[in-house]
């Protein structure tokens, strides 16, 4: 894969990710259950009854190997690791037992953030920074992933094992999610959509490297590095 932000590439056609990347939010039963009480404050006042998403911009659009910037107001980045659901065929309004026929395969998404307590609308400036979605090493055809709500996740930060959890406990599988984004929005070709970030994601420090591993699709790694610094 080309690390060229602005366009991602990979080896099997016709995943060359020239589409939309959209992130998910609170898709994980753990990460609403660690909300509380506070979704049901206002102005939401109970927990989105539809997906809620949000675009990485192409600035943030990093791949394998790239080094991400930690910036000198945000010591600490999160960590969001994600099943990336690329979209192969054009998806309006699709069956959830219809939905996987219109996936091409998947892949790794590092969903980096600068942590903040905005859960339903966090700011530009905590999810959009410059590299700051690493994706790859490659798409892996659904043929040969099997049940994509059944895998493991591992983030190792270092070389020590910080984080597991596996694309399970989600409020909606991805056949699930593809059917009810596809409800009021048409995904296309190339387009990824994020399964969305487990509860207790880690953090990391400028210097570390981080390696996120999904059962099947292989593992991604970048390393943190201060702002300012020569890459």
């Amino acid at each position: 894969m080309h690390s060229n932000p602005c366009h991602l590439e990979f080896d099997v056609a016709p995943y060359r990710l020239s589409g939309v990347v959209y992130g998910t939010l609170l898709n994980h039963e753990p990460a609403i259950a660690s909300l509380g009480p506070a979704a049901e404050l206002p102005p939401y006042k109970a927990p989105a009854k539809a997906p809620v998403l949000y675009i990485k911009p192409r600035n943030t659009l990093a791949g394998l190997g790239d080094a991400v910037v930690v910036p000198a107001d945000a010591p600490e980045l999160e960590i969001g690791a994600s099943l990336g659901i690329v979209i192969g065929r054009t998806a309006c309004r699709v069956a959830p037992e219809q939905a996987l026929d219109h996936v091409a395969g998947y892949t790794i998404v590092n969903d980096i953030s600068v942590p903040h307590g905005l859960f339903y609308r966090p700011s530009i400036r905590f999810k959009a920074r410059d590299g700051s979605c690493p994706i790859g090493p490659m798409v892996v055809p659904c043929s040969a992933v099997g049940n994509p709500d059944a895998l493991d996740v591992r983030v190792w930060v270092d070389g020590a094992l910080v984080h597991a959890t596996t694309t399970g406990e989600r409020r909606r599988t991805v056949a699930r999610l593809l059917a009810d984004v596809t409800e009021f929005m048409t995904l296309s070709p190339g387009d990824v959509l994020m399964l969305g970030v487990s509860a207790d994601a880690p953090r990391v420090r400028a210097g570390q490297q981080v390696r996120i591993e999904i059962k099947g699709l292989g593992q991604l790694d970048n390393r943190l590095v201060n702002e300012g610094v020569s890459q």
